[in-house]
């Protein structure tokens, strides 16, 4: 009896061994599996997320650059260009003593400000950054003709604009046939009539000033 007793209880020991071995291995397995899935969804949505912003900032880049060098650059002058007509032609509106030259001012501060504005929003649409002020060479002009008035001042600007628009022309002309953007060429294009009829005008104006 006591002999049963004792296999009885060996059995036992075994069995209850056997059963906590099986469930610690069944643990180490389940937080093996738990730290792999977070370790790969992990590593997966980090590769995500930087090739995602990988790929904003390229179409951010390829935005900001839609202008070739020589189109930006020819933006940049006429906008420059531009900004000094119009402060020009306001001047010319108030100082002037001759009617032509008046009347050619007012033209100016017309024209300009829309052109200027259609060159604004074009250049916005390619990512382009317009200056904010005309360059030194426009401010010396704006300097020099301040300090004219009576038929010295009305010489002195249309003398300016027909130079000025002479180089102009020029520039419109070469740009619509050079131009590598599209839209910039068929701006050019449309406005060079303008600045032709510009040119004509301040033209007639100083041969009457003779």
């Amino acid at each position: 009896m006591k002999k049963l007793t004792l296999v009885l209880l060996c059995v036992a020991m075994a069995f209850v061994s056997f059963a906590c071995h099986k469930e610690a291995t069944y643990n180490s397995a389940t937080d093996t599996s738990a730290t792999t899935a977070t370790d790969t969804y992990a590593s997966t949505t980090s590769t995500t997320a930087t090739d995602t912003s990988t790929t904003t900032t390229t179409a951010t880049s390829t935005a900001a650059s839609s202008l070739s060098s020589d189109d930006t650059t020819f933006v940049n002058n006429a906008a420059v260009g531009g900004m000094a007509e119009v402060s020009l032609g306001q001047m010319a509106s108030s100082k002037a003593t001759n009617p032509d030259v008046k009347a050619f001012g007012d033209r100016m501060v017309t024209d300009h400000t829309r052109l200027n504005d259609e060159l604004k929003q074009l250049a916005q649409s390619k990512g382009v950054t317009l200056p904010a002020d005309v360059d030194q060479a426009s401010k010396d002009t704006a300097d020099k003709l301040s300090k004219a008035s009576g038929k010295d001042f009305d010489k002195s600007y249309i003398a300016d604009m027909v130079k000025d628009h002479e180089k102009d022309v020029k520039e419109f002309e070469k740009q619509s046939k050079d131009a590598k953007d599209p839209d910039l060429k068929a701006w050019v294009t449309k406005s060079l009539p303008t600045l032709q009829d510009h040119l004509k005008m301040a033209k007639e104006a100083k041969a009457k000033l003779k």
